[in-house]
């Protein structure tokens, strides 16, 4: 079995797809009291990252005045019961994101230009942070589509990790335990990994004594990551091999309907709310795809797609209304059901950042520049609305930092940032 000839040979994601892990960075010995002074102090830290990818009518999102005394948008008023919990952006984006619907794939990267010929993505900041932190729960990150099986995750070198659109397999995976048998058939692919892995590395040792010390260094590298990954699989057998959390939710039916916009979005949200509940992970990315299937909305007849492109006529803007009101309104359910679960030291809201957002700043006009933007929760300093742009945007990364520092992740960047969040700080 040849599976080092060449250096674009060489893919350790690809030699283990379908196992469900892949290569990470080892955890810094300098990350370490972080993380622990994090959870001693506050209980663990946690990350759903939501993006809907047709857009937010601007002048219903975004709220008039400044600071703390800015005056609630429409959309805004769905959220009010969680004002002293929530922050709320304008004037941000993604530097040198462009291209309209293509910058749908790069809401938690921020790789510039996905709309050019060779575009590759880079990794999204829940990514980032599983490689670090995923290893404290059975699931490292989950991954959740609505109407799609595309996510918003992707690995380190790029590759889109797929969106789990089925709520079924998702409580199946999450809490109903298999069978000895599957157990075992499990631990043994999960083994046979490992075996793969043992061969990738001898075979990395014997090219390296070929090589020169620039590329000795790179498969040395490689070699410390393959190591890495090897300690991962064999803590994933761990957790295989232990019981599931039981959970009193009957299992979710899945949603053939096609115009059930509202119904997956909200069974999927429950199933990430439980989730963080039971510490089966601590990172979510949700992409909720629209395209032009009609919503189950009262008064909408139009998919959300052709809406979009309303050229400000007042029929379909209220149309348009409609739909991201109910969707607003899920926010709230989610931020409700995280609110009134209780944790070690407060809520599960206090522990839980969730970033809401999109990539379309204007939906009418494909602009991707002052995007409709929130977080809620994770024990920040809110009741805010933070006006951020000047002559160009603010970049949005520098929020994916202050949540990755709040994760108890030593970092001072991610992809394009240039700090951490100016004006939010912990409470």
């Amino acid at each position: 079995m040849n599976i080092i000839t060449s250096q674009s040979s060489i893919s350790r994601r690809t030699v283990l797809r379908g196992l469900g892990v892949g290569l990470a960075l080892p955890m810094l010995d300098s990350m370490i009291p972080a993380c622990a002074a994090a959870e001693a102090s506050v209980g663990p830290q946690r990350l759903i990252a939501i993006e809907t990818n047709q857009g937010i009518l601007p002048k219903y999102f975004f709220p008039t005045g400044e600071g703390r005394d800015y005056k609630a948008s429409p959309y805004l008023q769905i959220l009010e019961p969680f004002r002293d919990r929530m922050t709320v952006f304008s004037g941000v984006s993604h530097p040198q994101v462009d291209g309209g619907h293509s910058a749908e794939q790069c809401f938690l990267t921020a790789a510039p230009h996905p709309g050019r010929g060779g575009f590759r993505n880079s990794i999204s900041v829940d990514q980032y942070a599983a490689e670090r932190i995923g290893h404290l729960t059975r699931f490292p990150s989950l991954a959740l589509a609505v109407g799609t099986k595309q996510s918003l995750s992707y690995t380190q070198s790029g590759v889109q990790i797929p969106g789990e659109d089925s709520p079924s397999n998702l409580f199946r995976r999450l809490f109903v335990q298999g069978s000895k048998q599957e157990v075992e058939a499990q631990v043994s692919k999960l083994r046979h990994g490992r075996s793969i892995l043992d061969s990738v590395g001898d075979r990395a040792r014997q090219l390296e004594r070929r090589v020169g010390p620039s590329d000795r260094e790179k498969l040395g590298q490689f070699y410390a990551g393959v190591r890495d990954l090897e300690k991962r699989l064999h803590k994933t057998e761990q957790w295989e091999q232990q019981p599931k959390t039981t959970v009193a939710m009957e299992q979710p039916r899945d949603y053939d309907d096609p115009g059930a916009l509202i119904e997956r979005t909200r069974v999927m949200f429950d199933l990430a709310r439980i989730a963080m509940e039971t510490d089966s992970t601590r990172l979510i990315s949700i992409y909720i795809y629209q395209n032009d299937a009609k919503p189950n909305i009262a008064g909408v007849d139009t998919g959300t797609h052709p809406l979009t492109h309303h050229g400000n006529q007042p029929e379909k803007l209220e149309q348009l209304k409609r739909i991201e009101e109910a969707q607003f309104h899920e926010l709230a359910r989610l931020l409700r059901g995280l609110h009134d679960s209780k944790a070690s030291d407060g809520t599960l809201l206090d522990q839980t950042s969730v970033i809401y957002g999109t990539s379309l700043g204007n939906g009418n006009s494909h602009a991707n520049d002052n995007l409709p933007v929130l977080i809620a929760g994770g024990g920040f300093r809110h009741a805010q609305h933070l006006a951020l742009g000047g002559n160009q945007d603010y970049p949005l990364p520098n929020l994916f930092v202050s949540v990755l520092q709040r994760l108890g992740i030593e970092s001072d960047r991610f992809a394009t940032s240039t700090g951490t969040m100016r004006g939010l700080e912990l409470a």
